[in-house]
């Protein structure tokens, strides 16, 4: 049995410069946030604390979507 809720996530596209060399990239990534609203700053800060990344000279975010959906849950 499943349980639809919609929730907001956020739908974005980012690129990660180092401070010493190199970098990351990613797409599509889908994010739960709180409400309706999220600013670059904010979802760059929590790519980098939930990534654990050191020495991020520049964050890019990109193609950013505020999306409603359905999460589907296990109930029981």
């Amino acid at each position: 049995m499943t349980e639809n809720k919609f929730e907001h996530r956020v739908l974005f596209d980012f690129e990660i410069d180092f401070s010493n060399g190199g970098g990351i990239q990613g797409q599509g990534f889908r994010l739960d946030i709180e409400n309706s609203q999220i600013n670059d700053k904010t979802l760059a800060n929590y790519i980098i604390d939930d990534m654990r990344l050191l020495m991020v000279a520049e964050v890019r975010i990109l193609n950013k979507q505020i999306i409603l959906e359905g999460h589907k849950r296990l109930v029981g």
